[in-house]
């Protein structure tokens, strides 16, 4: 199949990638519009893991008002240039991570932010909901780790669906960025207001 600039146009909107990586994308996947949406996801997956390790010391503090001006978000969003840090991509990501915020209320940023104490209680609630189950015990651990995943993805960002594509994940989402920018991205912290909330 001919791979024609109009093509390659659209998947470029779609998805924010290069000129080139839109033509190898649709050249590999024999034009189709979504396999090549998810190889440009794959390829953006793939370099975010190769950046994972790089020091994000730049960056911006994005924030959110909402239109009722009663749920206001600071979100700190880093990536390792101040070049990068002026990137119009880079901009929308913290603007969006900031609406995120605003609106699934995440509590910390990835798992390794939730108390271990936390954990351990919430775990102690799954026994307790298991203990007239008559499973066996390894039975019980799985499914106290999948109650423990819809936890994590109740109360961290990373881990959340996205509010503008259910079909990702935030961390997803940043590594798609990732993948476009060529920087490792990292968000350090938040602070979600709500009027007459603790």
């Amino acid at each position: 199949m001919e791979i024609t600039a109009g093509m390659v146009k659209e998947l470029r909107e779609k998805t924010s990638a290069g000129m080139m990586d839109c033509k190898k994308a649709l050249m590999e996947t024999g034009g189709d519009m979504e396999k090549a949406i998810d190889y440009l996801r794959k390829k953006g997956l793939a370099a975010a893991a190769k950046k994972a390790s790089r020091s994000t010391n730049e960056g911006i503090i994005a924030t959110y008002v909402h239109s009722n001006r009663k749920i206001a978000v600071m979100v700190e969003l880093n990536c390792e240039t101040d070049f990068v840090a002026r990137n119009e991509k880079f901009v929308e990501l913290g603007h969006n991570l900031a609406m995120q915020i605003a609106a699934a209320q995440p509590r910390w940023v990835s798992r390794e932010n939730v108390p271990a104490e936390l954990l351990e209680r919430e775990k102690d609630i799954y026994r307790a909901q298991m203990a007239d189950a008559k499973k066996p015990a390894n039975v019980i651990e799985k499914i106290i780790e999948g109650k423990l995943d819809k936890f994590y993805k109740d109360v961290c960002l990373l881990d959340q669906e996205y509010i503008k594509d259910n079909t990702l994940a935030i961390k997803d989402y940043i590594a798609t960025v990732i993948g476009v920018i060529g920087e490792n991205i990292q968000v350090r912290r938040f602070v979600r207001m709500q009027l007459g909330e603790e």
